[in-house]
């Protein structure tokens, strides 16, 4: 059950990623798309009365066209608006407008959008582009971890947001070697050494705690605190409360990890992977982990391409499929109206890209003209025929690299399987 409500909410996040970028590609020819956030304590007729009025105003704008256009944006606005009675649980936002197809061709489009967090603004906007940043911003990973790697010579920070490691700062010491020089005795090279390592510690402390802290609603968002080093360097930073006492009662746990410059940070979030069992990042690791292991073997169960992986998945065979969230395909399926010839062909799609638009082409058979019998997205489509044989399905982020490989080296598609199979 647990697996099935992650699956959802991954499917949700790609379909609302996917919409943001169709939209976020749509151009008018002048001011005349109109963005509107509705928040969900906004009363709807104050909506329609504030829509009512700016209808009247477009008598002010110079440009026919324009002032047609935005009147006819606002006037589909007020049509659908008539179907509600109060906003929805999380408000809505609202994007319409006559948007250019390219030549001499625009239409226009009107489009709802129930967002997955409430919209916390009310905005009326009209302009070129729609307005799509608060969107954009319900986008960002709901959790937020905070890394910190050190020794006694340098230190770096950065956050872990989902899947993604964001370096932010370092540091480096003054603290000298453990070989004293001149003449000085043991007991004062020791005793200067220690004040050298404390202000170090001191320094990484305020400088990390000010980073943590910085983070946009840190009491909601941040999850807490990795911290990587040697022994007993990190030992000794945590146990001396060298953190902000926020931050400092956040530490998740201690873990080695043998740098500590950026490159460490990484290694930390590979090393912590027990602490962070329920982040996305580390199950998404532990797949792409898995099945490049399977490649490798001589009977490895491992299938890529979207050929091989189609068939695997007709037979029953896949265990686990894997799908790049960077994959922007749509399965498109073509007929001879003529002699009733079919046939299919994955297209690269481009966002705000009508598809149904590109060229199709000739029956091979009688030469008489293709048509478009269907469309479907690569990512639902695969997932239904994966849910038909009770495959588990993982979508994997691009952020990182295990996932980055995937979309590059295996084209976005691959597969875990239950068993050998001759593709």
């Amino acid at each position: 059950m647990t697996e099935q409500v992650e699956m959802d909410e991954a499917r949700r996040r790609y379909e609302f990623k996917k919409a943001l970028e169709r939209l976020e590609a749509k151009q008018g020819a002048g001011t005349e798309l109109i963005t509107l956030y509705i928040p969900p304590d906004k009363q709807i007729y104050d909506v329609t009365a504030q829509l009512r009025d700016e209808f009247g105003q477009c008598a002010n704008i110079k440009s026919k066209q324009t002032r047609s256009n935005v009147q006819s944006a606002i006037s589909s606005i007020l049509a659908r608006l008539k179907y509600y009675k109060r906003p929805p649980e999380r408000g809505m936002a609202i994007f319409c407008g006559t948007v250019q197809l390219g030549g001499d061709k625009s239409e226009l489009e009107c489009q709802i959008v129930e967002p997955p967090d409430a919209v916390n603004l009310y905005m009326y906007r009209c302009s070129s582009t729609f307005e799509l940043e608060p969107l954009k911003q319900m986008l960002e990973e709901k959790f937020v971890y905070g890394l910190l790697v050190l020794d006694r010579r340098e230190a770096y920070w950065g956050f872990l947001r989902g899947n993604r490691i964001e370096p932010i700062g370092g540091a480096t010491s003054t603290v000298p070697g453990k070989q004293r020089k001149g003449g000085q005795s043991a007991v004062r090279f020791a005793r200067l050494r220690e004040i050298a390592i404390n202000e170090f510690y001191t320094k990484v402390g305020e400088r990390s705690s000010a980073a943590f802290l910085a983070e946009k609603d840190y009491f909601e968002r941040f999850k807490g605190v990795l911290i990587g080093g040697p022994s007993p360097t990190k030992e000794e930073f945590e146990a001396g409360n060298y953190l902000h006492h926020e931050v400092q009662k956040r530490v998740l746990g201690l873990f080695d990890i043998a740098y500590t410059n950026e490159s460490g940070l990484a290694e930390l979030v590979d090393n912590a992977q027990d602490a962070l069992r329920d982040v996305e990042v580390t199950k998404e690791k532990e797949s792409m982990n898995r099945f490049l292991k399977e490649l490798v073997k001589e009977d490895g169960l491992a299938s890529y391409g979207e050929e091989s992986v189609r068939k695997n998945l007709e037979i029953g065979a896949v265990a686990t499929l894997l799908l790049s969230s960077g994959l922007r395909e749509v399965r498109q399926k073509f007929q001879c109206e003529a002699c009733g010839y079919t046939t299919e062909r994955t297209t690269k799609s481009k966002p705000g890209e009508r598809t149904g638009d590109l060229e199709i082409g000739n029956c091979p058979t009688c030469s008489a003209p293709l048509a478009m019998a269907g469309e479907s997205d690569i990512i639902d489509e695969l997932t239904n025929f994966a849910d038909q044989s009770s495959a588990k399905v993982e979508i994997i982020s691009d952020d990182f690299e295990e996932g980055s490989i995937l979309m590059t080296a295996f084209g976005g598609i691959a597969a875990i399987l239950r068993y050998r199979t001759g593709y």
